[in-house]
């Protein structure tokens, strides 16, 4: 029989060897994309060359992915941003998009769907693009989902390959909101995803439910509920909730990266 002592070195063996195999996080950079004049927006970019596409990824709140960690990644705890790392543990380039020198602000749900984001945003597309031909997926959540919505609606040149859709803001006193805009008008694979249990008001799972209907026009779209995690905290709208997945984060993106390899109905 194995003692406790024998037991604890075989465990620290263990972790050595697991340490030891781990592989590092990929290095991200920081790429200033001019969009208007005088204005430049900040992307992190993670270059993978064994990428099959590109995530360009909205987070949530007033935009942006926060200050570099220690690590030289993004330190924000919206869902698409601490997430970045399973991201990147897909053949996919990363690109999160940061907030413009010039501070429109991101809160602001017409400011999202307004002239000066879109030009913002087709900036960014084509600086992406320049780098890597490959598809470009646009994920966007929270009020990122009014971002990304509105970027394949106006996408009249086909930088935009697909969309994905995560807790969407639904509420219909955003004139911004998902719902409001003419979705019909996106002609691109479509997923949208939201968890059962999201308490935040503008964001309630019985109206995303009604996107994939409003889709009239895309080839594929698809409706995820999810259902899994906990551990939730502070306000129900916030990253650290079921409106951020939180508990679930490693499912919700797997689902996701399977589906922008894979759409299917």
């Amino acid at each position: 029989m194995v003692n406790i002592l024998q037991l604890l070195v075989m465990l620290a063996a263990l972790c050595a060897c697991v340490g030891s195999h781990a592989q590092p996080s990929p290095a991200g950079e920081v790429v200033w994309v001019d969009s208007r004049a005088h204005v430049r927006v900040p992307l992190f970019a993670v270059w993978n060359p064994q990428a099959t596409a590109t995530v360009v990824l909205f987070s949530g709140g007033a935009g942006g992915y926060g200050k570099l960690d220690a690590d030289g990644w993004p330190g924000s705890q919206n869902f698409l941003i601490r997430t970045g790392k399973l991201w990147a543990g897909y053949p996919f380039n990363v690109v999160m998009v940061g907030r413009p020198s010039d501070g429109i602000d991101l809160h602001d749900d017409m400011v999202r769907i307004g002239d000066l984001h879109a030009a913002d945003n087709v900036a960014v597309f084509t600086a992406v693009k320049a780098k890597s031909p490959l598809p470009l997926w646009v994920v966007g959540t929270s009020m990122g989902t009014i971002s990304a919505a509105a970027a394949a609606i106006r996408d009249t040149s086909g930088q935009i390959a697909g969309v994905v859709l995560t807790s969407s803001v639904t509420g219909y006193k955003k004139a911004g909101a998902v719902t409001r805009q003419d979705l019909s008008k996106i002609r691109v694979p479509t997923l949208v995803v939201h968890h059962a249990r999201d308490g935040c008001r503008l964001c309630a799972p019985y109206d995303a439910k009604t996107i994939p209907a409003a889709l009239k026009n895309a080839p594929v779209k698809a409706f995820h509920l999810v259902t899994e995690g906990g551990g939730e905290s502070g306000d129900a709208c916030e990253a650290l909730h079921f409106h951020g997945y939180i508990g679930a984060e490693a499912s919700v993106v797997d689902q996701i990266a399977r589906w922008i390899q894979n759409p299917v109905q």
